[in-house]
């Protein structure tokens, strides 16, 4: 196999692990945000955090600092996998469809982005699960990672370990859909128009440009992708949201529009610094 095969690989899934770890506790406040105020569950009915650095301060107060990463051995299991492959389908693709980052399209890149996202993240489903339960229950949370993954299995199948599938793809497909070509797209005409040459400013401008991009369009998603990974583990067997759009038009109803921006902040703030680090 080729460098230009393999490398893509290692480098995206090295470079996800590190930028998890970074911004893990900002992604933790967002998860905590997305779960409060259900009116049609009793456990995350209260309001308890009025935003990201309320939530940060709360739970460490609370919890311990400790608390703040609840879920990382899931989520960095996660990153293992799904930002080798995601990072490396994205960029395997576009060079069989173009050789230099000059000839290269906006379809092009959102095509390649959105096949490499929906397919990374639908094997990394179940780490995302117990990662997303960590995070929205902290100390209530029992059992390690090994044993909480076989826990879900023998009480809810293999059903259980791939619930919320669906929304977590259409999300990796926004995602990534938007943020890399995004991040392409602008770091180009930011160099080729001379406004900035290749340097760490371009590559800042440009991730947080793409952030921006993929928390506005992805936002809603997330909020009902983690509500229905979360659902099985705080409500027994009943089903509070039967897919993406059930869960999105009941969580305007009885919340607001506005529900569906829970965490758009810490979403934003995380991605703009993962970027970096990533890409």
């Amino acid at each position: 196999m080729s460098a230009l095969n393999w490398k893509p690989f290692v480098y995206g899934g090295l470079a996800s692990i590190v930028a998890e770890f970074g911004t893990f506790p900002v992604d933790l406040t967002k998860t905590r945000l997305q779960v409060q105020g259900q009116s049609s569950d009793a456990r995350f009915r209260e309001v308890r955090y009025r935003g990201m650095f309320h939530a940060l301060f709360r739970i460490c107060r609370e919890e311990g600092g400790r608390a703040l990463y609840s879920g990382i051995a899931p989520a960095l299991l996660r990153q293992a996998s799904y930002g080798t492959i995601k990072i490396g389908i994205y960029q395997s693709l576009k060079r069989l469809f173009v050789d230099r980052m000059e000839d290269e399209t906006l379809l092009i890149n959102v095509i390649c982005g959105v096949v490499s996202g929906v397919i990374s993240s639908a094997l990394a489903n179940p780490t995302d699960v117990l990662k997303i339960r960590m995070q929205a229950q902290g100390s209530l949370f029992q059992g390690g990672m090994i044993g909480s993954f076989i826990d879900i299995y023998q009480q809810e199948g293999t059903r259980g370990l791939w619930r919320g599938v669906v929304p977590t793809a259409q999300r990796a497909a926004i995602v990534v859909g938007v943020e890399l070509p995004v991040y392409d797209i602008t770091k180009k005409h930011l160099i080729l128009s001379g406004l900035m040459g290749d340097t760490i400013f371009a590559h800042f401008v440009s991730s947080f440009t793409c952030g921006l991009a993929g928390a506005i369009a992805s936002n809603p998603v997330d909020v009902v992708r983690t509500r229905m990974m979360n659902q099985r583990a705080i409500v027994g067997s009943t089903e509070l949201y039967k897919g993406t759009l059930d869960g999105l038009v009941k969580t305007w109803k009885s919340e607001g529009f506005f529900a569906l921006y829970k965490g758009f902040w810490p979403n934003w703030l995380r991605l703009g610094p993962w970027n970096i680090i990533n890409l």
